[in-house]
C-alpha cells in the first residue's frame, strides 16, 4: 500500500513576552489611584504589570478613611518573589508611608539595577497625608538617589526641598533643588499652578530640559493623575525607551486620561485609563 504523503505542520512561533514593569505602592479601594491605577496604565501601554503592595487604604471619591501599612518583611518578600523569578525591566514606586518602608524599598531598588520611577507621594488628591513626617529624610537621602526619574508635584517639591513654586519662573529652581537630592532626572509637575491655558511640566537632568505643555482641561475628576504619569513613564522605560521619549508619551496619555475623567461617588472621580479604547 503506497504511503500517504505527510502533511507539513506549521510550528507556531513562541509567545512574545511583553516587558515586565513592577509597581511598589499602596492599594486604592476606589480603583482610581495607587496599585489599581498603575496596573491599568501598564496594560494600556502593553507591558506586563506586577505589584508589591505596601499599604491598604479605605478610600473613595471623598477621601481616605483609613490606612494600614504592611510589614516591611511582607513588602520585601513580595518584591524578591517577583524580581528573583520573573525579573523586571522597570520599577515604579508610589505610596511608602513609613521611614522603614522607604529605607527597605530604596535598598531593593539599588540591588535591582532596573530603571526606577519614584513618585514621592506625600498627600492624596483630597489632602489626606500619606507620608509620615519621619519618612521625609529617608525619601531625600535614600529613595531619591535611587531614582532614574522623580515625579514630584508642587506640594511635594515644597515638602522635600522647601522651594515653593508660584509660577513657571520658579519651576527651574524647583527642578534643580530636587536634582540635588540625587535622581538622574526630575519631572516637576505644574498641574497645580493657578491660571494659564496649559498644564505645564518641566523635565530636567540639570543640563537638558524639556517643557511639556498640554491644554488644561477643566475637569475636576483627576484622581490618580500622579500615579498614572509615573506608571506610564515606567512602562516606557521598561519597553526600552529613553527618558525623554517615555516622559513625552506619558504626558500625552495622561492628558487624554484627564480630559476623559468621569464622576464616581459624591466627590472627585478618576481619570480614564482606558480612554484610548473608548
Amino acid at each position: 500500500m503506497p504511503q500517504q504523503p505527510q502533511r507539513s505542520r506549521t510550528v507556531p512561533p513562541p509567545p512574545r513576552v511583553p516587558p515586565r514593569v513592577l509597581t511598589v505602592a499602596g492599594s486604592d479601594s476606589g480603583g482610581g489611584a495607587g496599585i489599581q491605577a498603575d496596573l491599568k496604565t501598564m496594560l494600556a501601554f502593553g507591558v506586563h504589570g506586577m505589584s508589591v503592595l505596601t499599604a491598604v487604604t479605605a478610600q473613595n471619591s471623598l477621601g481616605v478613611q483609613g490606612v494600614w501599612d504592611l510589614p516591611v518583611e511582607a513588602v520585601r518578600a513580595q518584591y524578591r518573589s517577583v524580581v528573583d523569578d520573573i525579573g523586571v525591566q522597570a520599577v515604579k514606586t508610589g505610596m511608602l508611608s513609613s521611614a522603614e518602608l522607604v529605607a527597605a524599598v530604596a535598598e531593593l531598588l539599588a540591588e535591582t539595577g532596573a530603571p526606577a520611577v519614584v513618585d514621592p507621594v506625600g498627600v492624596s488628591k483630597h489632602g489626606d497625608p500619606l507620608l509620615a513626617a519621619s519618612a521625609l529624610d529617608n525619601v531625600r537621602t535614600r529613595l531619591l538617589p535611587a531614582a532614574t526619574v522623580a515625579t514630584p508635584n508642587l506640594d511635594e517639591v515644597a515638602q522635600l526641598t522647601g522651594v515653593r513654586v508660584e509660577g513657571e519662573a520658579d519651576m527651574r529652581r524647583a527642578a534643580d533643588a530636587v536634582l540635588e537630592l540625587g535622581p538622574r532626572w526630575v519631572v516637576v509637575k505644574g498641574g497645580h499652578l493657578p491660571g494659564g491655558s496649559d498644564a505645564v511640566d518641566l523635565l530636567s537632568d540639570g543640563d537638558e530640559e524639556h517643557w511639556l505643555r498640554a491644554p488644561r482641561h477643566e475637569n475636576r475628576h483627576t484622581h490618580g493623575t500622579g500615579c498614572t504619569l509615573a506608571s506610564a513613564i515606567a512602562a516606557g522605560l521598561g519597553a526600552g525607551q529613553d527618558v525623554v521619549t517615555a516622559v513625552h508619551a506619558a504626558k500625552t496619555y495622561v492628558t487624554g486620561a484627564v480630559a476623559n475623567g468621569f464622576p464616581l461617588g459624591g466627590g472627585i472621580g478618576p481619570v480614564d485609563h482606558a480612554w484610548r479604547l473608548r
